[in-house]
């Protein structure tokens, strides 16, 4: 007997090929017919006029502290994720020194200032009663409701090992084999690979340049070495290139990274704009490189437009213009006296613009931010007008008069930024982009910068686009870029296609409603901390591993995930 049945959706495979109507069969986690089902059922549903997708794959996601607190990772679950890659950018929940318990506290702050997450929640909401990386996965088996697969952070490897010396400090020869043999035993319980950062925006909770910073090359090509050895496993890399464009070194790195491992490096994120036409040639030769050295890099790159809102009062991607950082951590009254001064906002100013500031120059364009949340009487009706037009009605320069309107809050007003790249142009670069052999969908960082961005709803909103919007590829490749390819890229057995024998991990959509709310801030974290949440729209149902997780928008209660670890659910993914 079958356990629930599908009956009369449009099936669209993962494969490309055309969809076609027909019913599914489930049965025991697995998809067990695809056809005229006759057969015996528990349950069933009639899906006429609806497309059953299989589950979306997320490559870039930080959900290693939320599903402690929330094991359905919403909302990506909502949107039809139902698998998951977690531990990138060299940042990682464990190992964990048994012996420094100040570790745990360190990992905190760290993520708290690197990838945007409440610390009261890291703090409240996870138990951190791990020591080993294999005992952190063994803590999320059977309680997470989608899949989820983890690579090591370099960071942890360095801090277990090293202590405080991680940061600023080389690894002696012995502190490196030790550092080799805890990854080692970290891929033997199934950890996906390594995970490193040498971006120059990434520093922990003291303000300092994160551990995995201060790495060689040698350091980084024996970790790569040791990738090689274990079956299921690859490489995430992230370095100060990826935000504007690669260095010669960088291009190397990544390209012999990758040839030593034997294993695909992907980085986050290629950002495509047709105002700067050199940069998507640039990134995409550590891909050519790769190639030619017996490696593979592989770009991620989101299909939507992500929106961030941004502040003068807390931390966010403003921070990161060079320059900009020491005005903005001064507190309050003196930060807003300096913004006030008009030679500081022009010096401001003249930093954005500059080459140094590679990708954060999208941010300089004060006058197309849009008002969000405001706080004063003397901001009343502000919400929602852009800066420019407030400007002008002023007589200011439109930076000057965003400064007043945020001092008048206390800096607390929210800001959104209107994208600079949301031209027909830009749109055509991506779709031309988006055919190369080494670009993938992705980068979401959902379950990191919580109250900044909302990148989860990316599968849904870009299914949206493809069937009303621009529809710049067709829907049956727009679900295999987002299920079949990263499932492909990662070497996950069984997954990402609707197949019989494969894993049931499906989503059950209207076509013609298929997109995502808009993003709201709404307080339910641990501690009532903040984050930005989004409404699936259209999307009917996700099963995850042949079990009802999500019914219109709302979580089953079920957590049918699974741990995926590498070996037993990834197969090698060669490039030799």
């Amino acid at each position: 007997m079958l356990d629930h049945v599908i009956r009369g959706a449009t099936v669209v495979d993962g494969t490309g090929a055309p969809g076609r109507r027909a019913d599914v069969g489930v049965r025991d986690g697995r998809i067990a017919v695809i056809g005229t089902v006759t057969q015996p059922c528990r349950t069933s549903e009639d899906a006429t006029g609806l497309v059953l997708a299989p589950g979306f794959v997320d490559p870039h996601t930080h959900y290693d502290a939320q599903l402690f607190w929330d094991p359905y990772a919403t909302p990506s679950l909502n949107h039809g994720v139902t698998t998951v890659a977690g531990g990138n950018c060299g940042f990682t929940l464990a190992p964990l020194h048994p012996e420094r318990p100040e570790d745990a506290d360190y990992t905190r702050r760290m993520m708290s200032k690197v990838e945007g997450m409440s610390l009261v929640a890291l703090e409240e909401g996870a138990p951190w009663n791990w020591h080993t990386f294999g005992e952190y996965l063994d803590a999320l088996e059977g309680r997470i409701a989608v899949n989820a697969g983890f690579m090591v952070g370099h960071c942890a490897l360095r801090r277990y090992v090293m202590g405080a010396d991680a940061v600023g400090g080389q690894p002696t020869g012995e502190q490196l084999a030790r550092m080799l043999t805890l990854f080692h035993e970290a891929m033997d319980a199934g950890a996906w690979g390594l995970s490193t950062t040498q971006s120059s925006t990434h520093s922990d909770g003291d303000g300092n340049p994160v551990a995995s910073r201060h790495a060689r090359p040698a350091e980084l090509l024996a970790l790569s070495r040791a990738v090689g050895e274990h079956e299921g496993t690859q490489i995430e890399a992230i370095t100060a290139g990826c935000l504007d464009q690669f260095s010669d070194a960088e291009i190397d790195l990544f390209a012999e990274m990758s040839a030593a491992a034997g294993r695909p490096l992907n980085w986050n994120v290629l950002t495509i704009d047709a105002a700067v036409p050199e940069r998507v040639p640039r990134q995409l030769l550590a891909s050519e490189r790769a190639r030619k050295a017996g490696g593979r890099v592989v770009a991620l790159t989101m299909p939507i437009l992500t929106p961030m809102n941004m502040s003068l009062g807390t931390f966010c991607a403003l921070n990161l213009i060079p320059g900009w950082g020491p005005v903005l951590a001064l507190p309050v009254p003196e930060r807003v006296a300096r913004l006030r001064d008009a030679d500081v906002r022009a010096e401001m100013l003249r930093r954005a613009g500059s080459k140094e500031a590679g990708v954060f120059r999208r941010l300089a364009h004060f006058g197309r931010y849009v008002i969000g949340d405001t706080y004063s009487a003397a901001n009343e009706g502000l919400t929602g007008r852009v800066v420019g037009d407030i400007a002008a009605e002023r007589g200011q320069e439109p930076f000057e008069c965003l400064v007043e309107i945020c001092a008048a809050d206390g800096l607390r007003t929210v800001l959104w930024p209107m994208p600079s790249d949301n031209d027909p142009d830009s749109w055509s670069l991506r779709a031309e982009t988006w055919q190369h052999p080494d670009v993938l969908l992705g980068g979401s960082d959902a379950g990191a910068h919580l109250d900044r961005m909302c990148g989860a709803p990316y599968t849904t909103r870009f299914l949206g686009d493809c069937l009303r919007g621009r529809r710049l590829v067709p829907l049956e490749r727009a679900v295999r870029m987002l299920t079949d390819d990263p499932a492909r890229l990662f070497g996950l057995r069984e997954r990402g296609r609707v197949v019989e024998g494969f894993h049931a991990d499906l989503v059950l959509f209207d076509p013609e409603r298929i997109d995502a709310g808009k993003a709201t801030l709404v307080h339910d974290l641990p501690g009532d901390s903040p984050r930005l949440d989004s409404k699936a729209i259209g999307v009917r149902a996700v099963w995850v591993n042949g079990v009802e997780a999500i019914r219109d928008d709302t979580v089953t209660g079920a957590v049918p995930g699974k741990v995926l670890r590498s070996g037993r659910d990834t197969r090698t993914v060669s490039t030799r």
